[in-house]
């Protein structure tokens, strides 16, 4: 893990807020993760990104399977802000510097909806393939779970706007 310290550092000076190492089968999905995006997310089927054509948990259980660690990171965004870009934005740059490293498999899941296009062409490709991924509770991981394992903070938000802590997960090796 020692090895991955450089990578830590570089998070947490894009931003983030914590850089964690974690082993793999410690990054926990259910099934019922997706149910709250089809049953509670008024952006399922509106994107590339977001259920149903994101992994579902059983592929992303095969997916995080094949690597041994990944690093989890972290962002508290406080009221007002809209930190999702800047998460999943940190988390992109530290997979293209991973993979450029010699970590070939270095693949990121980022938080929330895309929000890279003003609409998602859902019919047709991505237009901003190397920038766009899935969230991690697109894939089915409960970040709440995972995020709590790790000793970091996650509570449930109660009003549009107000404070929350946002989560990436880089796939490593």
């Amino acid at each position: 893990m020692k090895r991955l310290e450089t990578y830590r550092k570089m998070a947490m000076e894009k931003g983030t807020d914590d850089a964690v190492v974690v082993e793999t089968p410690k990054v926990v999905t259910a099934a019922w993760v997706r149910l709250k995006c089809k049953f509670g997310c008024g952006g399922y089927g509106n994107g590339l990104c977001c259920p149903p054509f994101s992994p579902t948990p059983e592929e992303m259980r095969a997916v995080l399977d094949s690597y041994r660690i990944a690093l989890l990171l972290h962002r508290h965004a406080k009221k007002g802000r809209k930190p999702v870009v800047d998460i999943n934005d940190v988390a992109i740059d530290l997979e293209r510097t991973l993979f450029l490293d010699g970590y070939y498999k270095a693949w990121a899941t980022g938080a929330g909806p895309c929000g890279r296009c003003e609409q998602c062409d859902v019919s047709g490709t991505c237009r901003n393939p190397d920038k766009a991924r899935p969230s991690m509770e697109a894939c089915g991981i409960d970040v709440y779970a995972t995020a709590r394992a790790q000793g970091l903070p996650i509570e449930v938000v109660k009003n549009r706007g107000d404070a929350m802590d946002l989560y990436a997960l880089v796939l490593v090796e």
